[in-house]
């Protein structure tokens, strides 16, 4: 029996370790093959960069296509590329001509410095989360801390808190300055805006697991044993930071994306605004060196989170590895009713504004809200209720469309879960930003294309869900019966595994679709979804961004219907744990 659980072991070691390679191999080539995916010649982008009154004649296009070495076919010049990756070189600007290693470089430590500087914010949360956790299982009564406060962080995405922060430090009080990069005032929010729904999400985490900690069997026994204090809170932290260690590589990685909206939000000359860029320009070859960086960030992050697991695993490490505590149980009652209201809200805005006319002018320019006009006029003079109502028919439908199409690609994975094993953990750990750039940089901004970046990505949660859910069901007694009474692989699937796995799947799903809508909202915003005059939310938030001190209710409008959206998923997701 032990021999033959080794072999299997084995067995799934080398599909996982497999995928795994595979995954990579593919996300590698996937980088390298921009240039001939995007579907645009290079050396007619360069040429009306660069001399756009020259006539693109074949001897000219071909000149060029020697000069930028893309003269050989997607192989050869895949070839090249890897060949000038071992040398250090990262390629040439389609746009400029000029490297973009060292430009890229640049803006990278910008955003590194960001990025620590957030995670410095993030810490800070974590410890008045955690503490309270700690100091209530010291005296005996553990229970849940922080689950609202962590819940309020988490539901509010990076670009909804960064023009929050602006209105209020920048415009209304003037405190801080707006934009900019440099001194250390012009740090503060920018940080903020990353590092509080970050910590709030990881200080949520590790309270609930030192909660959970502490009503183990062996927390009483050292307590009965005279081993208390910081000797007991350190053993506990331990126990519950050790599970953890890959969430927190996860965060970081994630921070990559956020970085992306904020960098745009505030001007900072980061890798995040130059990806925004070169994606926009589909200058491929700049985008191609921003991502490699930002896959090495992830890759040494990952790293990194190896050997952190290991260091608290101490002699553990070898022995099977420590699982996760429970989840702790909030309650539920408080977070049904937000749920509730808060769809009830965004129900009312839009049968107040589904009837208006979100494209016609029917005001001055930036006009305040009035009896016609409750919410006002943007920056073209169009009625801000009758977009944002109209904004979130459109973005609903979007994510109701990805929702439905990452369900079925997680349930076709959920079949076959060792050999997706590699490419579930690269599509999880990649933030939507990333993909919609990607997405962006080959075939253009549309809504298509976030629609497409989106499920990309998204699918990655529900296919790990339905791999545990088919592999619970197959250690059921009727389906491990199913055999001897000569039914076949294809019909115990169908018949008994699928029924079993669809209900919790769909469900899982369904709490996930306004986390789509949320980030279809985060591409329009930075571009790279739905373009003018479609009016949708995050294209209506960045069309009023730049007149946020003349007409901050533009802004608010469209802030405050994501808002509203997040705080209802958040608590809905909350209120079904139960």
């Amino acid at each position: 029996m032990l021999t033959r659980l080794a072999g299997s072991l084995r067995r799934y070691d080398v599909v996982a370790g497999t995928s795994r390679l595979v995954a990579l191999v593919c996300l590698i080539g996937l980088v390298g093959m921009l240039p001939w995916l995007s579907g645009k010649d290079p050396a007619l982008t360069i040429l009306r960069a660069t001399s756009s009154d020259r006539e693109p004649t074949p001897e000219v296009l071909e000149s060029i296509r020697k000069s930028i070495g893309i003269d050989g076919g997607p192989l050869h010049t895949m070839g090249r590329w890897l060949a000038g990756l071992v040398r250090g070189d990262l390629g040439r600007s389609w746009v400029s001509g000029a490297p973009v290693g060292p430009d890229a470089v640049d803006a990278f430590g910008v955003s590194l410095s960001l990025m620590a500087a957030a995670l410095g914010v993030g810490l800070v949360i974590v410890a008045a989360l955690v503490l309270p956790a700690l100091r209530d299982g010291l005296r005996g009564q553990p229970r849940p801390r922080g689950g609202a406060v962590s819940a309020v962080l988490i539901s509010l995405p990076e670009y909804l808190l960064a023009p929050i922060l602006m209105l209020v430090l920048a415009v209304y009080l003037r405190i801080l300055p707006p934009l900019g990069w440099g001194g250390p005032e012009k740090v503060i929010m920018p940080a903020l805006s990353l590092g509080l729904p970050t910590g709030g999400y990881l200080g949520g985490l590790i309270s609930d697991a030192v909660t959970a900690t502490f009503s183990k069997r062996w927390v009483a026994t050292w307590s009965t044993a005279g081993i208390r204090g910081g000797a007991l809170a350190g053993a506990v932290l331990r126990r519950a930071l050790t599970p953890l260690a890959g969430q927190v590589a996860l965060v970081v990685v994630a921070l990559t994306g956020g970085a992306v909206a904020v960098e745009k939000i505030f001007a900072i000359p980061g890798i995040g605004r130059e990806l925004i860029e070169a994606a926009s320009a589909q200058d491929v070859p700049a985008l191609q060196a921003q991502i490699l960086l930002l896959l090495a960030l992830a890759l040494t992050a990952g790293i990194i989170a190896g050997i952190v697991h290991r260091l608290l695993m101490g002699r553990a490490a070898g022995a099977g590895g420590l699982t996760a505590p429970p989840p702790v149980e909030h309650p539920g009652r408080a977070a049904r009713v937000i749920a509730v209201i808060g769809a009830a809200l965004l129900a009312l805005m839009v049968a107040v504004g589904i009837r208006r006319d979100p494209y016609a002018i029917v005001a001055d320019k930036l006009a305040e809200p009035s009896t016609s006009l409750p919410l006002g006029a943007d920056s073209l003079g169009r009625d801000v209720l009758a977009r944002v109502a109209h904004g979130a028919l459109s973005t609903v439908t979007g994510a109701v469309a990805v929702t439905v199409v990452c369900f079925v690609i997680a349930l076709l994975v959920g079949l076959a879960p060792r050999a997706a094993t590699g490419f579930i953990e690269v599509a999880n750990a990649a933030p939507p930003i990333l993909a919609g750039l990607i997405v962006a940089g080959v075939s253009g901004p549309s809504a298509t294309g976030a629609a497409i970046a989106v499920a990309s990505v998204g699918w990655a949660p529900l296919a790990s869900h339905a791999a545990g859910l088919v592999a619970e069901a197959r250690r059921r007694p009727d389906i491990l019966l199913a055999p001897v009474l000569g039914e076949g692989r294809v019909r115990i699937t169908l018949t008994r595994v699928l029924p079993a796995v669809v209900g919790p799947l769909a469900r899982h799903a369904a709490l996930r679709l306004p986390g789509k809508a949320l980030a279809l909202a985060a591409l329009g915003f930075l571009g790279l979804g739905a373009q003018s005059p479609t009016p949708e939310w995050g294209l209506v938030l960045s069309d009023a961004l730049p007149y946020i001190e003349r007409a901050p209710w533009a802004v608010a409008t469209p802030a405050a219907a994501l808002v509203v959206l997040s705080i209802t998923s958040v608590a809905a997701s909350r209120s079904m744990r139960r």
